[in-house]
């Protein structure tokens, strides 16, 4: 299995390399040459997989089709590793709860952070740890969050060897339970970078970075965003997963709705329905900043800008650029390099949007990828968390309740089984759920006063230069090859 870049870069390259590369060096996302092809036999073996052998093997399965450059049994005992009770809390590791009228929950909160960025972040620490022991390097990561990414990608990092993490974060835009989780930390491998701005300029900052070749070779530059691949392709696992829950065979369909800023996480559904799971529809529920509710409902896809980003109390979706959407553009266009280059790399950052509301190709994306998409205020929010309090006395977070609010609107008829993408416990985002409920959500006893623990972080403005200043300031010589 090779990849390949979505801007057309010539280089095709095997899963090791990018795992530990990040961007392409044209500046594109690396997708698999083609996606592997999952059957009603191949479905059938991964079904009894997971009821006999559990999550962890599954991940196996699913993990083996695209990566051929890890011995098997190797890449067996990593998934082994990282998918266990004691790590998530739970042997089931993504537990379905039924809500109401063939509306499902998927819990993907389980893991060290409280948040589905666990799912694949403790892998990728551990496939780093694996690769780079095998290759006798080091690795700088160079990360930007909205709040879940960070301390996912913190705690799956923290003491590995051979890993230094930079992690930046929109300054004073994260929840304090967010905030703290990360600055709390106090290993030495681990840097926090609170950038004075919101989540895009964080983002920017690495791309940037990512795109200066020569700083990226010196001081080996990687990346833990879902830019990486490795990290989607973890995520496509729980679609399956979800799936095997909801079905008794595979004849029968389900939905996903999918809480989404970035695009990560509903990406890995357009790669796991592209593999032949079978997934009526992929419902992107976005909250006030609604940029990918706009383009499925117009197709003219426009970024906002600093200004226009709004500070939400679903603030992992703060987000205006989904990084993760050229994958899909590259695949809706017909896997056309060149013309996902011209949107990505010209026009989008000369005019700020592109349209393609005229394009045939996507008047038929619904059909075709199973698209529909929604959005959620502050007061849908508040009142969907009531709700469910109320009527089934479960407490979801707030991207959860967009979720929930957006998957009722597209579950109308009831026939498919719709499944919410939980996306983190409600201790993250305490203050909202005592708005909404009168009381604080349940804290993990692990966490308490975490608030209280003395931080580590360093304030700095968006500024690209004073970044890569920083890192430089605190890589080891061994690093700097």
């Amino acid at each position: 299995m090779l990849y390949v870049s979505t801007r057309g870069h010539a280089d095709r390259k095997h899963f090791c390399d990018i795992l530990l590369e990040g961007l392409a060096p044209d500046g594109g996302l690396y997708l698999p040459e083609h996606y592997p092809k999952v059957d009603a036999r191949a479905l059938t073996r991964l079904r009894k997989a997971y009821h006999e052998q559990g999550y962890a093997e599954l991940a196996f399965q699913i993990l083996s089709l695209y990566i051929d450059d890890i011995p098997a049994a190797d890449l067996k005992a990593l998934c082994a590793k990282t998918y266990t009770a004691e790590v998530f809390g739970t042997g089931e590791i993504v537990p379905l709860r039924h809500l109401e009228d063939g509306l499902w929950l998927e819990a993907l909160s389980n893991g060290p952070t409280l948040a589905f960025k666990d799912m694949a972040m403790q892998l990728l620490g551990n496939l780093f740890e694996y690769e780079l022991a095998r290759r006798g390097e080091q690795l700088n990561i160079l990360g930007a969050t909205s709040g879940d990414t960070g301390s996912a990608a913190e705690y799956a990092m923290r003491g590995k060897a051979g890993v230094r993490v930079f992690m930046t974060s929109p300054h004073g835009r994260m929840s304090a339970f967010q905030q703290a989780q990360m600055f709390s930390l106090q290993d030495e491998n681990i840097h926090n970078l609170a950038i004075e701005g919101v989540f895009d300029d964080c983002q920017d900052i690495v791309k940037a970075v990512s795109n200066d070749h020569a700083f990226k070779a010196k001081y080996k530059i990687g990346t833990v965003n879902s830019i990486n691949w490795a990290r989607l392709l973890a995520q496509v696992v729980y679609y399956f997963a979800g799936y095997i829950q909801a079905t008794e065979s595979n004849t029968q369909k389900v939905s996903f709705t999918v809480p989404s800023g970035n695009f990560g996480n509903v990406c890995a559904g357009h790669v796991a329905r592209m593999m032949g799971l079978p997934i009526a529809k992929l419902v992107v529920a976005t909250n006030e900043n609604d940029v990918l509710d706009e383009f499925f409902r117009t197709g003219v896809y426009r970024v906002r800008g600093a200004a226009d980003t709004h500070e939400t109390s679903s603030p992992s979706m703060d987000i205006s650029k989904a990084s993760n959407f050229e994958r899909f553009i590259f695949d809706l266009l017909g896997r056309n390099g060149q013309r996902t280059k011209a949107l990505f790399g010209a026009a989008l950052p000369t005019y700020g949007r592109f349209d393609l509301s005229a394009e045939p190709l996507f008047a038929d994306a619904a059909k075709k990828y199973g698209f529909e998409s929604g959005k959620s205020t502050h007061a849908d929010r508040l009142a969907t968390i009531k709700d469910n309090y109320e009527r089934h006395g479960v407490t979801i977070d707030t991207h959860t309740a967009d979720g929930v609010k957006v998957a009722r609107e597209h579950h109308k008829d009831g026939k498919v089984p719709m499944i919410v993408l939980e996306t983190a416990l409600p201790i993250k985002f305490a203050e909202t759920i005592v708005e909404a409920l009168g009381h604080a959500p349940e804290r993990p006893a692990k966490f308490a006063g975490i608030e209280d623990l003395p931080k580590r972080v360093q304030v700095m403005p968006a500024d690209v230069e004073q970044v890569k200043a920083y890192i430089e300031r605190h890589c080891a010589p061994a690093a700097q090859g």
